[in-house]
């Protein structure tokens, strides 16, 4: 009988095969290594994963809607076009990863680390983002509108012509750059941000009575 995409999943760790068109539809996936791996067009749709890790791999026009994913990492993994509406990630990991054109909300991030994560130009609007690493993210353009982002580190995002109308940034770590370049209409922060913001717009901020 010739081989199938689920023959290869017995192996820990899997490397450079391509998955393409591949059915993974509500598996449940657990330490599992994928490196190179290509899952462009596959269904994955309520796949689960625990403490799986992939890296370099390729998920364009990938199906990965109402997933659920804990402990698991994709590095520098590629996601475009990629429908990921009702997933789920839970001390997880997109380190350098790049989200384009992908379909997103709702989407639930708990613990995630997004640091050098590209999500230029992606909707993500009223998405619960508190507490979480940002740092050196690419939000060009990137819809925040009503996102909540309390207490995110967004030190060194790129957050060029980024949607913050209405986003809460109580606590959020925030460059002065950001400050200038986001629009922040209606935005929820704290004295400490509004000070910085407006030291970074060319005011002289008088704290005196």
């Amino acid at each position: 009988m010739p081989e199938t995409a689920d023959d290869h999943l017995a192996e820990a760790e899997l490397a450079e095969l391509d998955f393409t068109d591949a059915v993974f539809a509500d598996q449940e996936w657990e330490e599992r290594s994928f490196i190179g791996c290509r899952f462009t067009e596959a269904d994955m749709r309520g796949l689960r994963t625990r403490s799986c890790r992939f890296t370099n791999c390729d998920f364009t026009n990938t199906d990965l809607g109402a997933s659920q994913h804990r402990a698991t990492a994709f590095h520098s993994c590629t996601f475009q076009r990629t429908t990921l509406t009702d997933s789920m990630l839970e001390h997880c990991s997109l380190l350098g990863s790049t989200l384009s054109d992908c379909r997103l909300r709702p989407w639930t991030l708990r613990e995630v680390d997004l640091r050098l994560t590209g999500l230029g130009h992606a909707d993500l609007r009223e998405v619960t983002l508190a507490g979480l690493k940002l740092t050196e993210a690419n939000l060009v353009q990137t819809d925040l509108r009503g996102a909540d982002l309390s207490g995110a580190d967004l030190t060194g995002a790129r957050l060029l012509g980024a949607r913050l109308e209405g986003a809460d940034l109580r606590g959020a770590r925030l460059d002065a750059d950001a400050l200038v370049q986001a629009r922040l209409t209606g935005a929820r922060i704290d004295v400490d941000t509004a000070i910085r913001f407006a030291a970074a717009n060319g005011l002289r901020v008088d704290l005196g009575t």
